[in-house]
């Protein structure tokens, strides 16, 4: 591991100097319980879901129909990127092979190579918004300064991220595939687990071109937007995503001065999998998300008001105005005072 991440100066050396909210032993035990049935549910629905809004996809495909089609399609395969955080976790299940076996999938369909993202992960919670170089995930979020408005509301236009392949997670996929030492690869991960970060990146590379090479075979492009690269199209789930840290403090060691939590409606909430609960998943991060409801009703008095999106975008949005003159600017958050 990194020198950095022994620094004596580290916000993170002690744990213990983090805001913990007060909460029941009782009532956290309770929540700390997982439940295949909650991870089967959510895994069944989320995969028929996404099957049938690919085949509509297909079936449509060269009419106007499959541009509305395809964009719920690639909003659905956004989820993706929950089924691996939470299995990430080895919460969505009780069983740990069925934790892993899903994170990995999940891990694939949201461009993240399952080894760097399972350490890399780990620091975004034990740094989250502490010191920059130790949390890799800040990237369009915390420590994003845009200098202009522009390039933060260009994120939003579906397909944008395929202008910046050169900057995206495929390149660094490639670089580890290859044996490249990348500074994520040198900071995050373990030694004895280098190796298998390389495996894992030829692995993806090998079904990258088996997904080319289909679509050569077939002389479509249908395989390439199903499984390459709807995640550049996966517009909605930045919408939700973005609110989790844009504009909050850094440094500090209270999540909710890093963090927000927000509200969305059954459907995004259900493709987000109760993320939106984002501050107690920090403070929490063993809690299963299917819990996080209840942990907010356990400890809601000591936390900041969730916000709906247009409340959080309503002071993201002037934030970003402000840090284009002044990087060290944040979103000021009211705390409770009992």
């Amino acid at each position: 591991m990194s020198k950095t991440l022994s620094n004596e100066n580290s916000i993170n050396k002690t744990s213990e100097e983090w805001f913990k909210p007060e909460i029941d032993r009782k009532v956290l035990k309770e929540l700390l319980v997982r439940s295949d049935y909650e991870g089967w549910r959510h895994i069944i629905i989320y995969f028929i879901s996404i099957t049938f809004l690919g085949l509509l996809s297909a079936y449509f495909w060269g009419s106007l129909w499959f541009i509305i089609l395809y964009l719920a399609y690639c909003t659905m395969w956004g989820g993706a990127d929950a089924i691996w955080h939470e299995c990430g976790h080895r919460t969505a299940f009780k069983s740990r092979k069925l934790n892993d076996f899903f994170y990995h999938i999940g891990s694939f369909m949201n461009n993240f190579e399952a080894v760097r993202w399972r350490w890399s992960h780990s620091l975004h919670h034990n740094y989250t918004a502490s010191i920059d170089p130790h949390d890799f995930e800040v990237d369009g979020t915390i420590f994003w300064k845009p200098k202009k408005l522009l390039n933060f509301f260009i994120i939003f236009v579906p397909g944008f991220g395929l202008l910046n392949l050169h900057k995206s997670l495929h390149k660094e996929i490639l670089q580890h595939a290859f044996g490249f030492e990348t500074i994520v690869m040198k900071d995050c991960i373990p030694e004895h687990k280098k190796s298998s970060c390389i495996f894992i990146s030829r692995i993806y590379v090998f079904l990258y071109l088996l997904i080319i090479a289909s679509s050569i075979y077939f002389y479509s492009l249908l395989p390439i937007f199903l499984f390459l690269i709807p995640k550049y199209f996966a517009t909605l789930n930045i919408v939700w995503g973005l609110t989790q840290h844009m504009g909050l403090r850094e440094d500090v060691k209270d999540h909710r001065l890093s963090t927000r939590s927000v509200r969305l409606n059954p459907i995004f909430s259900f493709i987000y999998w109760k993320m939106e609960y984002h501050i107690e998943h920090h403070m929490f991060p063993s809690v299963p998300s299917y819990n996080l409801p209840k942990l907010h009703e356990a400890i809601k008095s000591q936390l900041p008001k969730p916000q709906s999106l247009f409340e959080a975008y309503s002071e993201i949005v002037p934030a970003v105005l402000k840090k284009v003159s002044d990087p060290d600017y944040c979103i000021p958050v009211k705390l409770p005072t009992n």
